[in-house]
């Protein structure tokens, strides 16, 4: 018997509700991983270490289109998924629109605002003499697209907020398909080298961005995308931003997280640099494998919470929490154990290979405490609860700040590379006690805290 998606969302057995829910963006965000890890790959070929750190410098660019699509999806997703289990099916068509040209806006926008000051803002990056003029091309290369990957983003989690997550998937998979396809044209073939892997991205982004925008406007039983159906109200605004902000709180203190880390790193070598960005693109993988599961369940938390279904929002969370664990166990011990080899193909120096290896190790420990730290976040926004989101976006990036201070000044580079641990550490114990504490904000729903 074939289910609409809302059935996964109210009545489907917990363990077959995730999994439909879930299994999709697992996959959809490994597909994505991948072609991350073929993008650091293609410029690898270029055997130019310069380059390989300009695109590691430009990453906080990208954190940022990805921050404000994410005040767009995440605010809109979960807000549309609490009325279609309150059962107010009459607003959502209005709040997918609005995220959608207000993303579109917001993305001209910045284009703007970053071209202006490009040159401070490269500076700001941590580019040397060596990166500047590199990572100063792939920036501007990777702003003219920011409409198109900010809405992208933002439109990847609109279609969830309704548990169309195969769709989802499908755009990763549309988006993943058309950049590796463009990557090796644009980056070797025609040797626009880094200012090719933006283009690449830019494109690859429109086209998934369509893909999302037919849905919408064809197949999605609640949603659209119609210019005929945007409405902007304070409360669909309010509603929006409030859990937006969180999200974009967060990446906005990683991005400042990631400036601090470029900042120190670079006393120490480009080496340095270029085995950080190798290493972040591995550990993505685990990562990104829980990220996929969390995120995949804020819709039906969402819903059920708008429901107040009790139990069915406790089981979700039982079930998700012991699968984030079994995840982190699983996926980052293999790639721990292959860790050397794994560097190797991104590059030849010993020295970036030595380097790499040594980030990879602390980097994955730190992924035991990331996924439940994302997925407490997750809780927060599902149900609404704009306080403790926002605590947990703000703690995450404030505490980075002091911490890779001073064990910088103690250990040296050994403190740079151990501060990510130490901070996703300290970070999970706070989710731990804000979730444990939830409960009494709302009387109603103090027993599911209790799992």
């Amino acid at each position: 018997m074939k289910h609409n998606d809302q059935y996964y969302l109210e009545n489907a057995p917990i363990q077959k509700a995730i999994a439909h829910l879930s299994i999709p963006m697992m996959f959809g965000m490994s597909v994505g991983v991948l072609y991350n890890i073929l993008n650091a790959f293609f410029i690898g070929l270029l055997h130019n270490t310069a380059m390989l750190s300009s695109v590691t410098l430009g990453l906080p660019i990208f954190t940022v289109l990805m921050a404000i699509g994410n005040i767009f999806g995440v605010g809109g997703s979960t807000y549309i998924s609490r009325l279609l289990g309150e059962k107010k099916e009459e607003s959502v068509k209005a709040i997918s629109s609005f995220v959608f040209y207000g993303s579109l806006m917001a993305g001209i926008l910045v284009f703007l605002v970053f071209f202006i000051f490009i040159n401070p803002i490269v500076h700001l990056l941590g580019s040397d003499y060596g990166t500047f003029f590199i990572t100063k091309n792939y920036s501007i290369a990777l702003l003219v697209g920011s409409p198109l990957i900010i809405a992208n983003f933002a439109m990847e989690q609109i279609v969830r907020s309704e548990g169309a997550t195969k769709v989802s998937m499908n755009g990763m998979f549309i988006n993943t398909i058309a950049s590796v396809i463009l990557d090796p044209l644009l980056i070797l073939l025609f040797h626009l080298n880094v200012v090719g892997a933006a283009i690449s991205m830019g494109i690859a982004n429109g086209v998934s961005l369509g893909y999302y925008s037919w849905y919408l406007n064809k197949r999605s039983e609640h949603l659209t995308v119609s210019w005929k159906s945007l409405k902007i109200t304070k409360s669909i605004a309010s509603n929006v931003f409030k859990i937006g902000i969180s999200e974009f709180l967060l990446s906005i203190l990683l991005i400042i997280s990631t400036l601090m880390l470029n900042h120190y790193s670079i006393m120490y070598s480009e080496d340095v640099i270029a085995g950080f960005g190798i290493a972040l693109r591995i550990v993505q993988f685990p990562e990104f494998l829980c990220m996929g599961l969390f995120m995949g369940v804020i819709p039906m938390l969402a819903f059920t919470y708008g429901a107040k279904n009790i139990e069915r929002y406790k089981q979700t969370i039982k079930h998700t929490f012991l699968s984030i664990g079994l995840l982190v166990l699983v996926f980052s011990s293999i790639v721990f154990s292959l860790r050397t080899h794994i560097i190797e193909l991104f590059s030849k120096s010993l020295s970036v290979v030595e380097i790499g290896t040594y980030i990879l190790t602390a980097m994955l420990i730190s992924t035991v405490f990331n996924g439940f730290t994302g997925f407490f976040i997750s809780i927060f926004q599902a149900a609404g609860k704009t306080k403790q989101a926002t605590i947990m976006s703000v703690t995450h990036g404030a505490l980075f700040i002091p911490i890779i201070i001073i064990l910088h000044t103690y250990f040296g580079l050994h403190g740079i590379i151990w501060s990510l641990t130490a901070t996703e550490l300290l970070t999970c114990l706070m989710g731990i006690l804000l979730f444990l504490f939830m409960g009494k904000e709302e009387p109603n729903f103090k027993e599911e805290i209790a799992v």
